[in-house]
């Protein structure tokens, strides 16, 4: 927790609402980017993403598994995140462990579109190889470097530019096996499928401070925070997942309101990062 003087809080507040907050930001202005790619070379694919002071790194890691019986024809997707101790004293003992549980799950839900996948904003059709036998099982790791507000949203950004890294070895499958015998296949080691990001979205977290919506919150904005709700939008707009924290409850209207509002700043939002991603990719300055 940030601890601030009243004036402080009262200097937050009233910049939210004359539309000009501490660093010199509009209420609905994010910090600028910053997108590395393959910074990991274990990993199928990494990525190091940065805004203002958050620094969060994001690898996936593609192993073969079994499809889940209720959806024999998609591969899985596994999210943790680690909240690395020196990023926060609060990251310390039970804080850290609390916090990297909420986060893990809030991906989920608007990543995956929660624990079934129904609503994925990845598609997990995509990994499959041979339906209810074989399939690709993607653990995807997030490290929380240092914090400065808006976690979800960077490690969402993070996992997208990782992901958009990642290449999936080429399978081949032996011929011939029938019934309930488990294929043989040959995983390549010299070919890779790029994994197709097209369709995953980035998470816009509305912030809701005093009667003002915010993107992008700093740790200090946070604090004075009534209630957030993130939600996952596309490329096409449609909206994948969406999660809500803060206690205050809010009115339907409200979260609609929200959710129009994060549609409008995702579009931009999407073109920047994606743009900053080819960039890392090509190997040109990301800064």
């Amino acid at each position: 927790m940030v601890g601030l003087s009243v004036g402080e809080k009262y200097f937050i507040q009233g910049g939210i609402a004359q539309d000009l907050r501490s660093d010199g930001r509009k209420r609905l202005t994010p910090r600028p980017m910053f997108v590395e790619t393959g910074v990991i070379s274990q990993s199928n694919g990494s990525s190091r993403f940065r805004i203002g002071a958050t620094e969060v790194i994001a690898s996936v890691k593609a192993e073969l598994g079994r499809p889940s019986a209720l959806h024999p024809d998609k591969g899985k997707i596994f999210i943790n995140v680690d909240c690395s101790p020196s990023a926060a004293p609060i990251f310390e003992g039970r804080g850290g462990e609390e916090l990297s549980a909420e986060l893990s799950v809030a991906l989920q839900r608007c990543l995956l579109g929660g624990k079934s996948g129904s609503g994925a904003g990845i598609d997990l059709s995509s990994l499959a190889i041979v339906d209810g036998k074989i399939c690709w099982d993607l653990y995807i790791e997030g490290l929380v470097i240092s914090s400065d507000g808006n976690l979800l949203d960077a490690l969402g950004a993070a996992i997208k530019a990782a992901l958009s890294n990642t290449g999936i070895p080429r399978v081949n499958v032996a011929a011939g096996v029938e019934g309930d015998d488990q294929p043989e296949v040959d995983v390549s080691d010299e070919e890779f499928l790029q994994f197709d990001t097209t369709k995953v979205p980035v998470i816009v977290t509305i912030t809701k401070v005093g009667r003002h919506y915010i993107v992008d919150a700093t740790s200090e904005e946070e604090s004075q925070m009534s209630s957030a709700v993130s939600i996952s939008v596309n490329r096409q707009g449609n909206i994948c997942g969406l999660t809500k924290r803060g206690g205050a409850g809010l009115d339907p209207s409200v979260i609609l309101d929200m959710i129009s509002v994060a549609q409008s700043v995702s579009e931009r939002l999407i073109n920047t990062l994606d743009s900053k991603i080819a960039a890392a990719e090509a190997g040109e300055d990301v800064l």
